[in-house]
């Protein structure tokens, strides 16, 4: 995952914006600010060989000129045929949560601006079923989430694409906790979620994993022990997400390596300490590691964002 600059290009691919499109892609995030607002969401083919719809069954009228704010997840589940059609009018500031394969059909003033935020449904620690809910109910801008998100994530947006690489690592990375706070309590206030479901379960793991990256001695077992599940429950949770636990605690302690290193306001701290307050034993490893990740040596990295 590699970070740019904004930009504006030529294109129609959700990587190639067209004219008037700013993008930024950080930390898994991709951010993309439209105005004029387009007729078509960003989407993505879907790779359970479905027919490469247009749109799915979800219709969108905005019923107000404004700004509309879009969050597209990566990782839906196979297309339900069954699942019956939602129509639904948004006004400005909503919140909308949409399937990347199957995106809603927008009716849009001509005088409307989206901002879409794009990432994966493990980074939201959403099951597919959860995906099929969260899309059907938008979060409401006048809501209790959404007057506190709606325009901190719309500000937040607009500061990202523009700036540096190392300040839009921070911001896209931040984004996407926020965005996972409203996931979560988006369908718990809707009453989607029973306690104990296993996205919840998924959610509490995640964060727990996230609150102890630098704990050398975090592993499957103590992340079993603390949330009262076997070991091999654990893993099941992890490859429902297409992933592991290993892998997922490796890319988190990269990630933060990542954003540390490039933050000058932290000062001149070596790659072996950076590389051990985020739970690497070996400076060595964490080298080999990071270069294999990113494509090049945590000091090549550095520098560049120095630059």
């Amino acid at each position: 995952m590699t970070a740019t600059t904004g930009i504006e290009a030529s294109g129609g691919h959700p990587g190639s914006p067209r004219p008037g499109r700013v993008w930024r892609r950080a930390m898994g995030l991709d951010i993309l600010i439209t105005d004029p607002a387009p007729a078509v969401l960003p989407r993505e083919r879907s790779p359970y060989g479905q027919p490469d719809l247009a749109a799915g069954p979800h219709r969108w009228t905005a019923r107000d000129s404004g700004e509309y704010l879009f969050v597209g997840v990566r990782g839906g589940g196979p297309l339900l045929l069954q699942e019956p059609s939602v129509d639904g009018v948004l006004g400005p500031g909503d919140i909308c949560f949409y399937d990347l394969y199957r995106p809603p059909s927008l009716h849009l003033p001509e005088r409307c601006r989206t901002k879409t935020f794009l990432l994966s449904r493990e980074q939201l620690g959403l099951a597919d079923r959860d995906l099929h809910r969260i899309t059907r109910v938008p979060v409401r801008r006048d809501s209790r989430m959404g007057s506190l998100l709606s325009p901190f994530l719309s500000g937040l947006a607009d500061t990202a694409v523009v700036s540096r690489p190392a300040v839009g690592e921070m911001l896209a990375w931040n984004a996407a906790n926020l965005l996972t706070t409203l996931a979560t309590e988006h369908l718990r206030e809707n009453g989607r979620a029973a306690v104990g479901d296993q996205p919840s379960l998924v959610c509490r793991i995640l964060r727990f994993i996230d609150l102890n990256l630098g704990d050398v001695e975090l592993s499957p077992e103590r992340i079993a022990r603390a949330h009262h599940i076997s070991v091999r429950y654990l893993h099941k949770l992890f490859a429902d997400q297409g992933t592991t636990v290993g892998r997922r605690i490796l890319l988190r302690r990269l990630e933060e390596c990542r954003r540390e290193l490039a933050d000058r306001s932290r000062g001149t701290r070596t790659i072996a300490a950076v590389a051990g307050r985020w739970g690497f034993a070996s400076a060595t490893h964490f080298s080999r590691v990071f270069r294999t990740t990113y494509g090049m040596t945590p000091r090549e990295w550095r520098d560049s964002a120095g630059r």
